[in-house]
């Protein structure tokens, strides 16, 4: 299969990944992702197939050098799906991951996300459908249960009608949603979480590939995680401190693996940002993905503050990145 040929067997498994988050997993920030880990799958926004489809900008877009990636859709239209699926294959994503995890308004009015986890037999019609198309993975992201429906029962049946169709990955964000009274920020934030369900269902489907999602800021955690499920997916905590995925391939798949710093990563970033901005790409684009690189560190502050106040100004190029990097403490 293609997804084996480049990358270790473990990666498409999602043993280790970073979640798909809307604004904030573009192109520019998986680039800057993969500077720090090898090893973990990278997820893009989610995208509706009726962007794909009829949009006329590409949000198909991106780098190889980015590999491994998965592309998250919304939609609940098989047809849809399967167009949009045999595109990705074909552009080199290397899985298909289909949303029934957001809650949001607009996303409930275009029937796609959390919604359609009362919709069991819908979400497995597209899975099959899009299975049936391409050779890559086709994985499901939701939630544990959605407003009164939020029985462990629920859930099972939820898995039992998308797997019977053949579908053997889902990664579950350990809080149900509310699909009406609270934003998509409160719904990853006061559903409480519970871990424990997500782990019974790895001991009821053993034979599935079960990874965890939602509130997972620590190495410590994922591999206390990793003991009772198969993948850790981690979101917020990867964006707004990056320097966490630095440690990742050593603490997870290689125990020879270098540590990857922030510096070693930003001036990694050097050629790419000279490259998108030849290409018409503004830097502010590139670094507001990177703002939170040195969480912690000393300098951080001046780092944030230098690339915001002179990232957005005309003809801003890669020297803007250096001058804010001598900041940062040395490592």
């Amino acid at each position: 299969m293609q997804n084996q040929l480049h990358f270790p067997t473990p990666y498409y498994r999602g043993r280790f990944s970073v979640a798909p988050m809307l604004d904030w997993t573009t192109r520019h920030c998986r680039y800057f992702h993969r500077q720090f880990t090898k090893q973990a799958l990278l997820y893009t926004e989610m995208v509706t197939a009726q962007a794909i489809i009829h949009a006329k900008y590409d949000h198909l877009a991106f780098d190889l050098a980015e590999n491994p990636v998965a592309l998250q859709l919304g939609g609940s239209d098989p047809e849809q799906l399967t167009q949009c699926a045999i595109l990705a294959e074909q552009r080199g994503y290397q899985e298909i991951n289909l949303n029934v995890g957001c809650p949001s308004d607009r996303v409930q009015n275009g029937m796609f996300g959390a919604c359609l986890m009362a919709k069991a037999d819908l979400v497995a019609d597209c899975v099959q459908a899009m299975q049936s198309a391409v050779q890559i993975p086709v994985t499901v992201k939701t939630r544990i249960g959605i407003d009164e429906l939020d029985s462990y029962d629920f859930l099972c049946d939820f898995v039992q009608k998308v797997q019977a169709v053949g579908c053997q990955d889902f990664i579950v964000h350990a809080r149900k949603a509310w699909l009406s009274g609270l934003s998509p920020k409160q719904n990853r934030e006061i559903p409480p979480l519970d871990y424990e369900r997500v782990y019974q269902l790895k001991r009821d489907f053993p034979h599935l590939w079960i990874s965890i999602n939602g509130g997972i800021k620590t190495i410590a955690e994922i591999q206390t995680h990793l003991q009772q499920v198969d993948g850790v997916m981690v979101g917020r905590e990867a964006y707004q401190n990056p320097s966490l995925l630095g440690e990742i391939d050593r603490a997870l798949f290689d125990p020879n693996a270098p540590i990857i710093t922030a510096h070693q990563a930003v001036r990694n970033m050097f050629p790419y940002i000279e490259s998108q901005l030849s290409q018409g790409v503004y830097l502010n684009h590139i670094v507001r993905h990177m703002l939170g690189a040195f969480q912690n560190c000393k300098g951080a502050r001046q780092w944030r503050r230098h690339l915001s106040e002179n990232a957005c100004k005309p003809n801003a190029g890669v020297d803007v990145v250096e001058t804010a990097l001598g900041f940062v403490e040395a490592d």
